[in-house]
């Protein structure tokens, strides 16, 4: 007897949620139903096209060959479909609706958050769903509209614009330094031997973690956090010395540059897009008002003016 083979999309999406899942019960929490619906949905699949999709295995489901095609076209569908769903937002004609924007929190707690409030104000018919990830999110999946990033290599994929430079410096407290006037009083080279606080291992690769790396003894380096605002917080307390944006150090008095700016630390700061959303114009009004505020805070993201109050651009 010829065996059924009509597939609907659910059946290539249930393989393709059992194979994330590694079994049925995960499955069936993601899809929100109960064990026993999985298990027939797989068995009833598995018979009318007469070929296993999964071998079953203490440790969970494996796929077959059969099922990893099966999985490998239910990817390829859920991408075409968000495809098409990010090229009908891009089609968007006023700029209303949600907007998903991922940042990381030194951006947002320090820069972005007034900047946030004022484009709401303006454009009334929009809403922000902010997303902290220091890692970058899958703006091709949809996973976030907009990416403000501090960065000197943007992923290819995205476009957008570098509206400043990032500057950063080695700061202390200014307690523990009361005679620094001006960076040109600290000699650098013997602020070594002491007390420092860096970066976490998970951001290694920023240019000022690879210089406390490089320069510092291990046990000078008492105090390691994976986060730029948690730096900021460490060196404010007496911690250690480290390396600051500058954006972030100079609204602090009880802190002091101890070197002058150092560009071997500086990254880009950028606003980011998928191409098929540029056009729309919800993210073209938003990115325009972002590059437009940030623009006027320019000089303070690149370390000029010290210890001045935070600007508030006129609204």
């Amino acid at each position: 007897m010829t065996k059924q083979q009509h597939l609907d999309w659910d059946d290539f999406k249930l393989v393709k949620i059992i194979a994330e899942a590694g079994g049925l019960a995960g499955a069936a929490e993601r899809l929100g139903v109960n064990h026993s619906t999985v298990f027939r949905r797989l068995g009833q699949m598995e018979d009318n096209l007469g070929v296993k999709l999964f071998e079953r295995h203490r440790t969970g489901y494996i796929l077959t060959p059969a099922g990893e095609e099966m999985s490998a076209l239910a990817e390829q569908m859920d991408e075409n479909v968000t495809a098409f769903t990010r090229k009908l937002a891009g089609q968007a004609l006023a700029p209303t609706g949600e907007l998903r924007v991922t940042t990381n929190d030194t951006l947002l707690v320090h820069l972005l958050t007034p900047i946030f409030a004022r484009f709401i104000t303006a454009c009334p018919e929009m809403r922000l769903d902010v997303v902290l990830a220091n890692q970058a999110l899958n703006l091709s999946k949809r996973d976030a509209d907009v990416a403000i990033r501090a960065t000197d290599d943007p992923p290819e994929t995205l476009v957008g614009r570098r509206v400043a430079t990032i500057a950063w410096a080695i700061y202390g407290r200014t307690a523990d330094f009361p005679d620094v006037q001006s960076p040109d009083d600290a000699n650098l080279a013997d602020l070594f031997d002491r007390h420092w606080v860096a970066l976490g291992d998970n951001l290694a690769a920023m240019k000022a973690a690879r210089f406390v790396r490089e320069h510092v003894a291990p046990e000078n380096i008492v105090y390691k956090v994976n986060t730029v605002l948690g730096l900021a917080e460490a060196v404010q307390a007496g911690t250690g010395i480290g390396p600051l944006p500058c954006f972030i150090a100079d609204m602090k008095p009880e802190l002091v540059r101890l070197s002058e700016i150092k560009p071997d630390f500086s990254a880009g700061l950028w606003l980011l897009t998928h191409p098929d959303l540029r056009q729309s114009a919800r993210v073209r009004a938003f990115m325009d008002f972002m590059a437009t505020e940030i623009t006027k805070q320019k000089k303070w993201i690149e370390g000029v003016g010290r210890k001045t109050p935070r600007p508030v651009p006129a609204v």
